[in-house]
């Protein structure tokens, strides 16, 4: 069932300063009739940087849902999307990096909040301290300069203070940044570091969209008893049998799908498709 009328023809305020409506509002549009616009002069680094001037106030979801409260407010309007990302090891294998992008949806009118998710490892989150030009463009070229941006700093401890510049997209104003920071720097070493605020980082963008398509199949994802949007996976049941021995896998057997409106809960077996588990997921054919 598609809750289309539900949003149809509505205004979405996007709670954003870094452009994400190139990739969001699009999709609103053409899946669910919804126009989007930007709130003028709405500053969300108040509710955190990437390079921890500003500390987020909590979690990532809590921030998100901080970031669309308070565009409603401003406001007045009564639907809101906001988005927030995260950069971190990845939670199955630690030695790689994973960006992890919501984005939350807030209905007023309906009390609906519903959020769409994206963990990936296409990311090219990274830093590294350089003591010359040439190391600083090994680093550009390994993480997509100049299609990325970068942001270059340094720190003088004994000013207590340090210097950045960020979104640098341009060759000439790379050159003279890091010529310029060495020469500055107390210990001719300065931190480079991908900028990942997303109009500098297309790789992060294409991942906000792929949560803004998660978003839309929750929404187009309707309570069998309400009949409310939003009636998602919320807990895997371990016990997929290994397709050689029978015997149970960690892999999910049964999902459990809840809607946040109702509390209705549903279990459905099998729910990735598949009825047994490959050996090399079974302890015991694979220990």
């Amino acid at each position: 069932m598609n809750y289309q009328p539900l949003f149809s023809d509505r205004l979405a305020i996007l709670a954003t300063m870094h452009q994400k409506e190139k990739v969001i509002a699009p999709l609103l549009q053409q899946e669910l009739g919804i126009k989007v616009t930007v709130p003028s002069d709405f500053n969300t680094d108040i509710f955190g940087t990437f390079t921890s001037e500003i500390k987020r106030p909590g979690t990532q979801i809590f921030t998100a849902r901080l970031k669309a409260e308070k565009a409603l407010e401003l406001t007045g309007e009564s639907l809101a999307i906001a988005s927030e990302g995260s950069f971190a090891p990845h939670p199955l294998v630690p030695y790689i990096y994973s960006n992890r992008e919501i984005v939350v949806l807030i209905d007023k009118i309906n009390d609906i909040e519903i959020i769409g998710e994206e963990l990936s490892t296409d990311t090219n989150f990274n830093h590294q301290v350089v003591e010359n030009l040439d190391e600083a463009y090994i680093f550009a070229q390994k993480v997509g300069f100049p299609e990325h941006g970068l942001i270059v700093w340094f720190e003088n401890l004994d000013k207590g203070c340090n210097e950045i510049i960020k979104g640098i997209t341009k060759e000439v104003d790379f050159t003279t940044t890091i010529n310029l920071f060495l020469q500055k720097s107390p210990n001719s070493r300065v931190n480079i570091q991908t900028d990942m605020r997303a109009m500098y980082n297309p790789t992060r963008m294409k991942n906000i969209e792929k949560a803004t398509h998660n978003l839309l199949n929750k929404i187009n994802s309707c309570c069998p008893q309400c009949h409310i949007p939003g009636f998602t996976r919320t807990e895997n049941i371990p016990g997929l049998p290994c397709e050689l021995c029978y015997m149970s896998t960690p892999l999910t057997l049964t999902a459990i799908y809840q809607c946040k409106k109702c509390g209705f809960r549903q279990e459905k077996r099998f729910p990735d498709g598949i009825k047994f588990a490959n050996p090399s997921q079974c302890m015991y054919c694979n220990p």
